[in-house]
């Protein structure tokens, strides 16, 4: 026992020094924070010092202070005092940009319960799961904060789905139907289908462009979500789209925007013909199709592609009949720039993201309703949407706007430029 004295001492010095250094974090930030809100409202009186009224009495003047109150962050509780600001201008108030009227907490602490929701920690289990991160700073954010935040989310989701998109403009769709349980429906089938379309923007960067839970992935489904973003003024589609061989998209594509090209995902189409096949096989196999779509020019592509056919055409022709089906759809990117072929080959974008929405349904069993779900999932991938990169070969992207069509991955004119 005496041995373990030193070591007992050594630590509990430890948690005395970790205290002392948050405090000193906590009150410099305080201070810090005090002063930005001070120097915000001297420079805002300053401004306006000149105006008076008609009896030569200023017209903007500090008003005294609120009453003190605790902001939650991040370090902790800071505990500040807003100065008050008397506007006698008609029509006009001051309103603080750093700290306004009614936050009580700063925005990276409601990134955080997003987050945690997200990851499959229960509404329930919020308050503990803060506390280990934030300590006794978690104890404003109770359940019933996060019930009012996803009623929050529900509202921001309505309000989205029905944000204008005139002036848009997106040069490749990845388009899938993502499938979660919904335990609390009263209905005969639990599986919800949410239909998920991100965009290519000029930039290049990629963005959620709609979330909307339909039947199945029917064509009326997919008909209806596009014709909402051209009614929203999407008039112009993607120039290409890409997407899983079996949606009711393709459909509802072609009759909403019938100019956009089809690329089909490969990584699709490699797992529904290895479904076919033997496991014996499989590896080899799969090495085949790599050697397809991984092929520089799309001659070489072909001749891979005939090859597969000829080598498993007898012994395994169902198969052989899921690759061949969609030939005619399957080497589309060899029309657009080669930069960008890692991008449009499959719906990865789609698929990485929303891995993490279905890890979620496993930990908690399926999601309560389907508003819950769909909210759910438009967070997640706002949330995510941050995180995404920007596509390669960006530059590229108004040339093909513009209509341009590539040999194998290369711009007619780019041998000209080069010369």
């Amino acid at each position: 026992m005496k041995n373990d004295e030193p070591l007992v001492r050594e630590k509990q010095a430890e948690e005395e020094s970790a205290s002392t250094l948050d405090r000193i974090i906590k009150e410099g930030a305080r201070k810090l924070l005090q002063e930005a809100i001070e120097h915000e409202v001297s420079v805002y009186v300053d401004m306006f010092k000149n105006l008076k009224d008609d009896k030569g009495r200023r017209l903007v003047v500090r008003h005294g202070s609120l009453p003190e109150r605790d902001l939650l962050t991040s370090v902790g509780p800071l505990r500040v005092k807003q100065p008050r600001v008397r506007d006698k201008r008609e029509g006009v108030s001051f309103t603080s940009t750093i700290l306004p009227r009614y936050m009580r907490r700063t925005p990276s602490l409601d990134n955080l319960i997003p987050t945690l929701y997200l990851k499959g920690i229960s509404t329930g289990d919020f308050t503990e799961a803060l506390e280990a991160i934030l300590g006794e700073n978690a104890k404003g954010l109770s359940s019933s904060t996060i019930v009012r935040l996803k009623r929050q989310w529900e509202q921001e989701y309505k309000e989205w789905a029905k944000r204008h998109l005139a002036g848009k403009r997106y040069v490749y769709f990845w388009a899938d139907g993502i499938y979660f349980n919904v335990r609390l429906e009263d209905t005969e089938n639990k599986r919800q289908c949410f239909l998920i379309i991100i965009g290519a923007c000029e930039d290049g960067t990629k963005e959620l462009i709609a979330v909307l839970d339909g039947y199945r992935e029917s064509k009326l489904s997919w008909l209806e979500l596009l014709l909402s973003l051209k009614e929203r003024g999407l008039s112009e589609g993607p120039k290409l789209a890409v997407g899983d061989g079996g949606l009711g998209f393709w459909a509802a594509l072609r009759e909403a925007y019938p100019d956009a090209k089809e690329q089909r995902c490969w990584v699709h189409k490699t797992a529904n013909i290895l479904d076919k096949m033997p496991k014996s096989v499989q590896r080899k196999a799969k090495e085949k199709i790599h050697d397809i779509y991984l092929a520089p020019t799309k001659e070489q592509a072909l001749v891979a592609y005939n090859s597969f056919i000829s080598l498993y055409g007898r012994k395994f022709p169902e198969a052989c009949e899921c690759l061949a089906k969609d030939k005619d759809v399957l080497f589309t990117f060899y029309d657009f720039p080669a930069e960008h072929w890692i991008h449009i080959r499959t719906t990865n974008p789609i698929e990485s993201t929303f891995a993490t929405v279905r890890l979620r349904t496993e930990k908690t069993k399926g999601c309560g309703t389907r508003l819950a779900t769909l909210t759910m999932v438009f967070k997640l991938a706002l949330e995510t949407q941050k995180t995404w990169k920007r596509i390669k070969g960006y530059r590229l992207i108004p040339k093909v706007l513009e209509g341009a069509t590539c040999i194998d991955g290369e711009l007619p004119d780019e041998e000209e430029q080069v010369a």
